[in-house]
C-alpha cells in the first residue's frame, strides 16, 4: 500500500472512531442511527441526480444491492450491541474484520496477500484485541449480550467484499456526471442501505423515541453524517487503489483512536496490555505498508 492510501484510510479509522463514540453517547443509539439515516436520504438522492445511472455497469448494480443488505443490518445489528454491551467489550469484535476478510477476498476478489502482508495483518488483529480486550473472557464472549457484536462482524465482511468488487467494477469506468466516482457511489449505497434499515429500525422504535431524539441529537447525528460521509468516501477510493484485505486491516487502527478518545475525554487509563496492544496495531500497519 502506498503512503497516500494509508493517510486515506488512517483518517477514516478516525472518523469511525468519532462516529462510533457519538452514537454509543446517544440515549438510543437505534434511534441516534435511525435519524443519521433519515438526514441522510434526501441528500443522497439529490446526489443521484448529478451522475448519469447509465455509467453504471450491471456487476456495480449487484454490488450495490450486496452492500444495501449488508450494511442496512450492520447498523441495525450495531445499534442492538452498543445498546447492549460496552464499546471496549463489542468495539474489538465488530472491527476484528482483518481477520476473517482474507479467507473470503481470495476466492471472491481473486486477491493473495504477501506472507509480509499476511502477517501485518495478523499483528493488526492481535493489537485490536489487546487494546480493547483485557475485559474480553469467554463467557462473555459467548454471551447473549455480544451475539450482536458477532453479527455486526459477519455484516461488516459483507459489505466490504461488496465495496471492493463494486469500487473494481468501476475503475476506469467513464463517468460523465459533476460529482466524484466514490462520492456519487457514496449516494447509491447510502440509499440501498437505508432500504434496509429505516423499515427495521422503523418497527423497533417507539414514536415517541424518534421525536425525543429528534428534538435533542439532531445537530449531533447531522454531523455525525458529514462525518460518515468523508469517512466511507476515503475507504471507498483506497478500495479502488488497494486490495481490500489491507484496506480493511489498515482501518482497524480506529480501535487505537477510540482508546485515544477514552483516555482524552473519557478519563480513562490504559493498562500495560492496551499500550502493547498499541504498540502491535501500528507495527501491523507498517507491515502492511511495507509488504503490500
Amino acid at each position: 500500500m502506498s503512503a497516500t492510501v494509508i493517510a486515506l484510510v488512517l483518517v477514516s479509522a478516525l472518523l469511525h472512531a468519532a462516529w462510533s463514540a457519538s452514537i454509543k453517547g446517544s440515549a438510543s443509539p437505534l434511534a441516534f442511527n435511525l435519524l443519521q439515516t433519515l438526514v441522510t436520504v434526501p441528500f443522497a438522492a439529490l446526489g443521484l441526480l448529478a451522475f448519469d445511472l447509465g455509467d453504471v455497469p450491471p456487476l456495480a448494480w449487484a454490488c450495490a444491492a450486496g452492500t444495501g443488505v449488508s450494511h442496512g443490518l450492520y447498523l441495525l445489528w450495531l445499534s442492538h450491541a452498543l445498546e447492549r454491551a460496552d464499546l471496549t467489550l463489542a468495539y474489538p469484535i465488530v472491527r476484528s474484520t482483518p481477520a476473517l476478510l482474507p479467507l473470503v477476498a481470495v476466492p471472491f476478489l481473486g486477491e493473495a496477500p504477501s506472507p509480509v502482508g499476511m502477517l501485518g495483518i495478523a499483528v493488526v488483529v492481535s493489537g485490536i484485541w489487546l487494546v480493547h480486550g483485557s475485559g474480553l473472557r469467554l463467557h462473555t464472549l459467548v454471551s447473549p449480550a455480544l451475539r450482536y457484536a458477532w453479527l455486526t462482524l459477519l455484516a461488516t465482511v459483507g459489505y466490504s467484499l461488496s465495496d471492493k468488487a463494486a469500487m473494481t467494477t468501476l475503475d476506469g469506468v467513464r463517468w460523465s456526471g459533476p460529482l466524484p466516482t466514490t462520492l456519487a457511489w457514496f449516494c447509491v449505497l447510502s440509499l440501498a442501505g437505508s432500504a434496509v434499515f429505516v423499515p427495521l429500525a422503523l418497527r423497533q422504535v417507539p414514536r415517541a423515541q424518534i421525536r425525543s431524539v429528534l428534538r435533542t441529537d439532531l445537530a449531533r447525528a447531522s454531523l455525525a453524517v458529514l462525518v460518515s460521509l468523508i469517512g466511507y468516501g476515503l475507504i471507498l477510493e483506497a478500495f479502488r487503489r488497494a486490495p481490500a484485505s489491507y484496506v480493511v486491516a489498515v482501518r482497524q487502527s480506529s480501535v487505537l483512536f477510540a482508546a485515544w478518545i477514552g483516555v482524552a475525554f473519557l478519563g480513562e487509563r490504559p493498562d500495560r496490555g492496551r499500550l502493547a496492544g498499541a504498540g502491535a496495531t501500528v507495527a501491523g500497519v507498517g507491515l502492511i505498508g511495507f509488504g503490500g
